[in-house]
C-alpha cells in the first residue's frame, strides 16, 4: 500500500520499534493524545490505539478485514498457514466452531479445572524447592504452569513444558517480526517443523481415539491438514502467552499496590476482578492486524483500501475517553468491558480457560502457598515487547 500524503492523515514519524519494545505506554499515550489514528512509517502500519476505534474495526469486517495474508502479514508467515484469526466469517466461523465445545466454561470447570489445579501444585512444589533466595515466577511458575495447561488442553504427548515454552516463544517472535530478521523467521521454521512432526502422529491417533482435547476436535473436523497444523500453532502462540504473562503482571501489579493486595487476600471473590484489571492495565497481546478492504474514514482519518492497521489493544485499555484514571490499576474500577481478548467474532477462544485456569486457580495457588510473596529487589526484573507483552525474568521471594 502507498500512503496518501494528505494532511488528513496523521504521521508519526517520531515513533521508535525500540522504545516499543522497552516499554510502549508512553508512545500510547502520545498516539492517544495526538491521533487516534496515524501512520506509523517505521511500521508501515496505521497504528489505531482508541478504544472507540478498535471497537469500530471489528464491529466492522466488511471494511476492517481479519484475512490479513501477503506483505505485512507476519502472522501467516509466522504460523506456515492462515489460522482462524486471520480470517472474516463464516470462514471464521466455521473453524472456532470446531473448538469452541472444549472451550466452554461447564466443560472447563468439569474437566479441566482439576488438571489445571493439579499443574499448579506440581510447579508450586517445583517453585518452593527453588527457595525463597533463588525463584524466578516467570521461568519457574508461570511459563510451566501455562506450558503444561496448553499441552494438557491441546492434547500434545511426550512434549515437555520447556518444549512449549520454546514454541510459543519462536512464534510470538515471529508474529511480530515487523522488522523482517531472518533469524526470528528461521527459528519460526524450525518451531514448525517439529510442532508438525508431532501433528503426523496424533491427527491419526486422535481419529481413531477422539477425546475431549483441542487436536482430537481438529483431527475429527474435516479442516485439512494445512488448516489444522496453522490452527494448532495459533493455538500454542497466543494460548502460552497470556495465561504466562497475567500470572506475572498480576503479581506485579499487587506488589506495587499492597492496599488492593491485601483487600483481596481478606476477599476472596475479588480475584476475577484482579484478573481483568490486570489484562486491561498491563495486555499481554497488545495489538493483532487488520487490512481495509475499501476507503474508509476512521475517527476523521481517511483510509485507502488495502491500509495495514495495528489495532493496538494495550492503547485502547488505557485510553482516557473510556477508562477514569486509565493508567492507574484499580479493582475497585466501574467494570467496563477491556479489549485484552479481543472483541467481537473474534473475542479470544480462551478466555475461559484463562480466567479458570490463571484468575481462579494458579494466581490465588500462589498466594496462598507463599506468604509475603513480593519482588525480590535483590535480583534484576526485565519487561520485552509490544505486540505480545510481559515480563521476561521476574525474581521473587517470600517469607519462609
Amino acid at each position: 500500500m502507498t500512503t496518501t500524503s494528505s494532511s488528513a492523515v496523521p504521521i508519526a514519524d517520531w515513533v521508535d520499534p525500540v522504545a516499543l519494545m522497552a516499554d510502549p505506554y508512553p508512545t500510547y499515550r502520545r498516539l492517544l493524545d495526538e491521533s487516534a489514528v496515524a501512520w506509523v512509517p517505521s511500521l508501515n502500519h496505521f497504528l489505531v490505539t482508541s478504544y472507540r476505534g478498535c471497537r469500530t474495526i471489528e464491529e466492522d469486517q466488511g471494511t476492517f478485514s481479519a484475512t490479513v495474508t501477503t506483505g505485512t502479514g507476519t502472522m501467516t508467515r509466522a504460523l506456515g498457514g492462515q489460522p482462524m484469526v486471520n480470517k472474516d466469517d463464516p470462514d471464521h466461523a466455521s473453524e472456532r466452531g470446531v473448538i469452541n465445545p472444549a472451550l466452554r466454561p461447564k466443560s472447563l470447570r468439569e474437566r479441566w479445572a482439576p488438571v489445571f489445579e493439579h499443574n499448579a501444585r506440581t510447579h508450586l512444589a517445583a517453585m518452593r524447592e527453588r527457595g525463597a533466595d533463588g525463584a524466578d515466577l516467570n521461568r519457574h511458575y508461570a511459563a510451566p504452569v501455562a506450558s503444561q495447561n496448553l499441552l494438557d488442553l491441546l492434547g500434545f504427548r511426550d512434549v515437555g513444558v520447556e518444549d512449549m515454552h520454546r514454541w510459543s516463544n519462536a512464534l510470538v517472535a515471529a508474529i511480530g517480526n515487523f522488522l523482517d530478521d531472518p533469524e526470528i523467521w528461521g527459528e519460526s521454521e524450525k518451531v514448525r517443523t517439529e510442532i508438525d512432526t508431532h501433528l503426523d502422529e496424533l491427527i491419526p491417533h486422535y481419529r481413531a481415539h477422539p477425546n475431549e482435547t483441542i487436536i482430537s476436535a481438529f483431527a475429527n473436523s474435516g479442516l485439512s491438514r494445512a488448516q489444522i497444523a496453522a490452527n494448532v500453532c495459533l493455538v500454542i502462540s497466543g494460548g502460552m502467552n497470556e495465561p504466562q504473562h497475567a500470572v506475572t503482571s498480576a503479581v506485579w501489579a499487587l506488589s506495587g499496590h499492597p492496599d488492593q493486595r491485601d483487600r483481596t487476600l481478606g476477599d476472596p471473590t475479588l480475584w476475577p476482578a484482579v484478573f481483568d484489571e490486570t489484562l486491561r492495565w498491563l495486555s499481554p497481546i497488545g495489538m493483532y492486524p487488520r487490512i481495509t478492504t475499501r476507503e474508509v474514514v476512521l475517527q476523521g482519518v481517511p483510509l485507502p483500501a488495502g491500509a495495514p492497521i495495528c489495532v493496538v489493544v494495550a492503547a485502547a485499555n488505557r485510553d482516557l475517553a473510556e477508562f477514569e484514571r486509565a493508567d492507574d490499576f484499580d479493582i475497585a474500577r466501574h467494570r467496563r468491558p477491556h479489549l485484552a481478548f479481543g472483541s467481537g467474532v473474534h473475542l479470544c477462544a480462551g478466555h475461559w480457560a484463562a480466567r479458570i485456569g490463571i484468575g481462579e486457580i494458579a494466581v490465588p495457588l500462589l498466594y496462598a502457598e507463599f506468604p509475603g510473596l513480593r519482588p525480590d529487589p535483590r535480583r534484576e526484573e526485565t519487561w520485552s515487547g509490544w505486540v505480545f507483552r510481559g515480563l521476561t525474568a521476574f525474581p521473587v521471594t517470600w517469607d519462609n
